[in-house]
């Protein structure tokens, strides 16, 4: 972990976009400037962050940030990028919710100015809890906050999931359906089984992802409750904070219409994954951090719904980490950054924690 090279996010150029959008942006507002044109270290693998500045006198935002849709030729993790949709939720966001989220400005659905579809939005000022290396390892902010300042943002961003989940109306939110049939539960479980199909185009297939899908069958909640709007990628690396308070909600590219569970049930796995990894590699970690009872009770205590069948949408957010992971080890063995392994089970970095999931002993 501490060794490995970081994948690959893209093979573009980040000055030659910056001369591209300055000649899109010269259309909206003529004799405009793109400057200051960065890569933010936090950058993701689905799709591409760019910050930059806009001169110009008359100009609604000066400092922007750029979502592109995915570099086609750095082997993309998902097959499909809805950059109109990711747009749409969090202009409804802004509209029907006080969740902080960035105000979009223009979005760009034609591939031929930047090679992909994109929008701009405000750029939000504050800090955000690094993926690497982790918060949960020790010399970053958040790691040496105290246990009261910990709390805090613990208890600030379950708040931000709960309020998304009250106050946004749920017919607003069923655009964001898979296509089929039956509940909004079932229809996005069979989307990423169609997923994990696209990874698995052409490489080994995964025993472990696919007895997952099968522990998934086999405890199918009795009372799936009412579909909300999902955040989808409901986890504190995605939150910019002024201090440990949100100011700023990002990465709404995995937005879902389907039970309150989603969000929590990947909420409480991605912090056990980076908690896991850390104390594999011999620290201690944040054991006290965004624990699954606390985030259970705080939100049961915000919104009056007591978070059910967990252990379900544990292991589902577990699952569904899998796949994306089985598609970056793939695109690493794409690149040549890592050698292909005998056993496809080895590519998924948390094997231990699913495997133990589904023998039912992890949170035991």
């Amino acid at each position: 972990m501490t060794s490995a090279p970081r994948p690959r996010t893209s093979t573009r150029d980040p000055e030659e976009v910056g001369r591209r959008l300055t000649g899109w942006l010269d259309a909206r507002l003529p004799g405009a400037r793109v400057t200051g044109i960065r890569v933010p270290s936090s950058n993701g693998m689905s799709s591409e962050t760019l910050l930059f500045d806009i001169e110009h006198p008359e100009t609604p935002v000066r400092a922007c940030a750029l979502r592109l849709a995915a570099d086609p030729a750095a082997y993309t993790v998902f097959p499909v990028y809805d950059m109109a949709g990711q747009h749409r939720v969090m202009r409804l966001v802004a509209e029907h919710t006080d969740v902080p989220v960035p105000r979009v400005r223009w979005l760009e659905e034609d591939p031929g100015p930047l090679g992909a579809p994109f929008f701009v939005m405000d750029r939000a000022e504050g800090r955000v809890p690094p993926d690497v290396m982790p918060y949960t390892y020790e010399g970053n902010w958040l790691h040496e906050a105290t246990d009261a300042e910990r709390a805090h943002l613990q208890d600030a961003t379950v708040s931000v999931i709960a309020r998304l989940h009250d106050q946004f109306p749920p017919g607003e939110a069923e655009f964001l359906l898979p296509g089929g049939k039956g509940s909004a539960l079932s229809r996005h479980v069979g989307a990423q089984r169609d997923y994990y199909e696209w990874v698995v185009d052409g490489v080994p297939r995964s025993p472990l992802i696919e007895a997952a899908f099968d522990w998934l069958d086999a405890h199918w909640p009795e009372d799936e409750g009412p579909a909300v709007l999902n955040w989808g990628d409901a986890r504190i690396g995605n939150i910019v904070y002024d201090g440990f308070e949100p100011v700023a909600v990002l990465d709404w590219e995995m937005a879902a219409c389907g039970p309150r569970e989603l969000d929590l049930g990947w909420t409480v796995y991605l912090h056990r994954f980076f908690q896991d990894l850390t104390v594999s590699f011999g620290q201690r970690g944040l054991p006290g951090f965004l624990r699954r009872e606390d985030i259970e009770r705080r939100y049961a205590q915000l919104t009056g719904h007591t978070p059910r069948d967990m252990d379900f949408h544990t292991l589902y957010a577990a699952l569904r980490h899998a796949v994306v992971m089985l598609r970056i080890a793939c695109r690493q063995l794409h690149f040549g950054e890592v050698e292909p392994p005998a056993d496809p089970d080895a590519l998924i970095l948390h094997r231990a924690s699913l495997e133990a999931m589904v023998r039912g002993t992890y949170w035991s």
